[in-house]
């Protein structure tokens, strides 16, 4: 009986040693699948298990004693945070830059740039939490930036990430700043560029450089490293690009 249960132990653990769990943030949602094939072809025996959240909440569960051993963040304050803490084992590296977009499911005049929230035709506006997701707090910086916030903060419907938000744009709100990421995926290639979105002026809001880690649960699991290198790597590059990221 003993023997038996040694061997289901040891198999099961044959089973899970190679299953990595990452934290990635929302906007990456939509890259993420391909990035995972792509990996995949280099480290066939490595499975990943992703959990998607917006930077904060992910940061927060982290710090909580979350398994995760790999964070993708969609800035680099929350990773410098977990550095700092000494719960990341490695400094905050910028993966991808994204940038923001703004999506009407309906055809919208974006010749008026930023200060279409104000536009009588506008009455409820999506944005991501800018507590816990770094596109949200980029979205307040460019309407203040832009000197349109105080008018529009009224107008706000908030998603918890930016996946969420893209959600509320597209089934309660009429104009929605998502990431311009999302706008690649395969379900959103219907909304056609100056007609449903437009990119927001990058000159209004801070560049959104993306950080990533490695987190001190996974400090003794080499496939982790593997993954992180492989996100920091020309061909992980070439998908981003293609999802929308700048280099």
């Amino acid at each position: 009986m003993k023997k038996f249960l040694l061997s289901i132990l040891l198999t099961t653990s044959v089973i899970f040693a190679d299953k990595i769990n990452i934290a990635v943030a929302a906007n990456v949602s939509y890259a993420i699948e391909e990035l995972k094939v792509e990996f995949k072809k280099i480290h066939p025996d490595i499975d990943i298990e992703i959990t998607l959240g917006s930077s904060g909440k992910l940061t927060a569960q982290i710090q909580n004693g979350a398994p995760y051993g790999l964070f993708m963040a969609a800035d680099m304050l929350y990773p410098e945070a977990l550095y700092n803490k000494k719960i990341a084992t490695t400094k905050p590296i910028v993966y991808a830059q994204g940038e923001l977009a703004y999506l009407s499911i309906k055809p919208i005049d974006f010749s008026k740039g930023i200060a279409i929230v104000n536009d009588n035709s506008i009455s409820k506006i999506a944005i991501a939490n800018p507590k816990t997701a770094p596109y949200g707090a980029a979205t307040i910086e460019a309407m203040k930036n832009s000197n349109v916030y105080e008018s529009a903060k009224s107008k706000f419907v908030f998603g918890e990430s930016i996946s969420q938000t893209v959600s509320y744009t597209i089934t309660a709100a009429d104009l929605g700043f998502i990431a311009k990421s999302s706008l690649y995926s395969p379900k959103m290639a219907h909304y056609k560029e100056n007609v449903n979105w437009a990119s927001v002026d990058t000159s209004l809001y801070a560049p959104i450089k993306q950080g990533i880690v490695l987190l001190k649960y996974g400090e003794n699991n080499s496939d982790y490293k593997a993954f992180y290198d492989f996100i920091l790597s020309d061909r992980a590059k070439k998908i981003f690009i293609k999802y929308g990221y700048t280099k």
